[in-house]
């Protein structure tokens, strides 16, 4: 038997979480092969060990996390500051395999079972890693709570009380058949019955959004199905196969088999199939489907095409979005926000500005009320946490050009008033070099360089007009950027080619080992409200996104010439932001 060695691993936030290491028996492999690990809820990363030594798959290394808030990983039982916060984690952790073991992303298959399942489906569809294959097994896409009205009524609970803490009802004998596994259940006591809220409403809205969106993972996938599941319900499982969008993906149903797929007493013929899966995945080289036509063919153009078409007159939903319009004009001679939409484009630099100060405006009482709703809305605390995220990378980007000795020369092609990038950079305790503004709007130029003037940095930056999709200009700056800024403009527009020549504009004029900070939109809950309902800042008409996956954006900047490095997301996963390198 495997000998596991015990480990740690480092997260964002400083957390130090335990992880086990089993190194392969036979070296047959060059370049090293592993096989990762996530253990369902309420469990630990040793409940998966006897995989290790029963997948006949001696030449991969085995690994295995101990979540947060489980088995010997710290955190109270249960729970984490948010289920994005443990999405992050798998990243982190799969970050931390390739760099301290050597054992490169596309050589590793994941292996995960129930919430950690989900886990892991979550961060397939919102980070678009570039695994060799996933192996989900009895994923909980949705929990049989089995109380009437209980997802509400949680819901409610916690927004009186705060984050609290519920138990399992799951007997060990309704996980598995095998009594050994029962037993061992019963007397380990790592095993915690406790699940917080927080997790659990986390878990439910992250499935609803992958299952929703699973045409956006394009990673070779096997579905393993328990086929007398007490725990988990199967359809949201078989939507999310019919749905996937892998070119190479396979379900299958193990009929009789309860909720510890892996560790059901007839597994064997289970863990045959993956074995003979994982095998198949690597007889040929690691390839996805190109997505650079994405905004010709496929589920996203689609969407925006249904978005972009009129509803039949006075149909019931025809009759509710006129009745929604109606009730943003009353607003718009309310709330400030709003009337500033109706007046610039819901998507234009100064309503951008606008959220981005977040600070309720209108008439009296009522029209504050009113504009403070607007500005709670999920898309807006979205963007506001998009422009966290871009500081972040930026504040990351500067200070490996600092170590590396290079000047700092930033520009932001598309800046709207400029107000996000340049809070940022006011903030670092060293200057940039210099710092270049462009916008295609005169009045997103005059506002944003009264900003650079009220904010003191009138000796290092400047604003100017720019067309954002012009090649040519952007590739002959008269200063070549060695840091470049693409913050909320690719999402407006849903032409591949457009983005496609910005970003190789952006290659011609950066340095050899320039760094690149890109945002994107693989998902948004609002998207008919926003295309039914809101007007863009080119000439009132209808505001009509294009959503582009992560797995989408990525190829395009790769085919730019950059090299992914790092990336962050908010909670609801609707904007992500990436940073990555010039290569040449």
């Amino acid at each position: 038997m495997r000998q596991a060695q015990a480990l740690h691993f480092s997260t964002h936030d400083g957390v130090e979480l335990h992880y086990r290491h089993w190194p392969a028996t036979r070296n047959q492999y060059q370049p090293r092969r592993a096989v990762v690990m996530f253990h369902r809820g309420h469990e630990h990363g040793g409940r998966m060990a006897h995989l290790a030594d029963e997948l006949d798959m001696p030449g991969y290394d085995f690994f295995a996390w101990d979540a947060r808030g489980h088995g010997q990983s710290p955190g109270a039982r249960g729970d984490s500051p948010g289920f994005a916060t443990s999405v992050r984690d798998v990243q982190t952790f799969i970050e931390h395999i390739q760099a301290h073991h050597g054992i490169a992303e596309q050589d590793l298959v994941v292996l995960a079972q129930s919430v950690g399942a989900v886990l892991v489906a979550t961060w397939a569809h919102d980070y678009a890693p570039k695994v060799r294959c996933l192996v989900l097994a009895s994923p909980a896409f949705k929990v049989k709570l089995y109380v009437p009205f209980a997802r509400p009524g949680l819901k409610l609970l916690k927004g009186l009380r705060g984050n609290f803490f519920v138990n399992s009802y799951v007997k060990p004998r309704l996980l598995t058949h095998d009594p050994e596994r029962v037993m061992s259940y019963v007397a380990d006591p790592l095993i915690s019955r406790p699940i917080s809220v927080t997790m659990l409403l986390g878990l439910y809205e992250a499935a609803d959004r992958v299952v929703a969106d699973a045409q956006a993972i394009q990673l070779p996938t096997q579905l393993l199905v328990s086929g007398a599941d007490f725990v988990v319900e199967r359809q949201p499982q078989e939507r999310f196969f019919e749905r996937l969008g892998s070119t190479r993906k396979e379900m299958h149903i193990l009929p009789g088999f309860f909720h510890d797929t892996l560790g059901e007493r007839d597994r064997a013929h289970a863990l045959r199939r993956i074995e003979r899966f994982v095998e198949h995945c690597f007889a040929s080289p690691a390839s996805l489907p190109s997505l650079l036509d994405a905004d010709r063919t496929g589920a996203s153009c689609a969407e925006a095409e249904s978005l972009a078409a009129p509803l039949p007159r006075n149909s019931p939903r025809d009759l509710y979005w006129r009745a929604t319009r109606a009730g943003l004009r009353l607003g718009k001679g309310l709330s400030e926000g709003v009337k500033l939409g109706f007046d610039t484009g819901f998507d234009s630099g100064s309503t951008l500005d606008y959220v981005y100060r977040n600070r309720p405006t209108g008439k009296g009482k009522l029209g504050r009320l009113v504009d403070q709703n607007y500005l709670g809305a999920i898309g807006w605390r979205g963007i506001r946490q998009r422009k966290l995220h871009v500081e972040e990378l930026l504040r990351l980007a500067i200070a490996r050009l600092r170590e590396q000795q290079r000047p700092v020369h930033i520009v932001d092609i598309a800046a709207g008033h400029g107000r996000y990038i340049l809070e940022a950079l006011q903030e670092l305790e060293q200057l940039p070099d210099s710092i270049l503004l462009r916008d295609y709007s005169d009045l997103n130029v005059q506002q944003g360089s009264a900003l650079i003037a009220e904010k003191g940095l009138a000796d290092i930056a400047r604003f100017v007009q720019g067309d954002a999709f012009d090649r040519k200009s952007l590739a002959t700056l008269e200063q070549p950027p060695t840091l470049a800024v693409v913050s909320g403009l690719y999402e407006l527009f849903a032409s591949n080619q457009l983005v496609g020549n910005s970003l190789a504009g952006l290659a011609d004029a950066l340095e050899d080992g320039g760094y690149l900070v890109y945002t994107g939109q693989p998902w948004h809950p609002q998207l008919e409200m926003i295309a039914r309902a809101l007007t863009s800042h080119r000439g009132g008409e209808a505001w009509v996104m294009r959503r582009r996956s992560q797995a989408e954006m990525d190829q395009l900047v790769q085919a730019a010439g950059f090299r992914k490095l790092a990336q962050r997301i908010d909670e609801w996963g609707i904007f992500s932001v990436s940073l990555a390198q010039r290569v040449r």
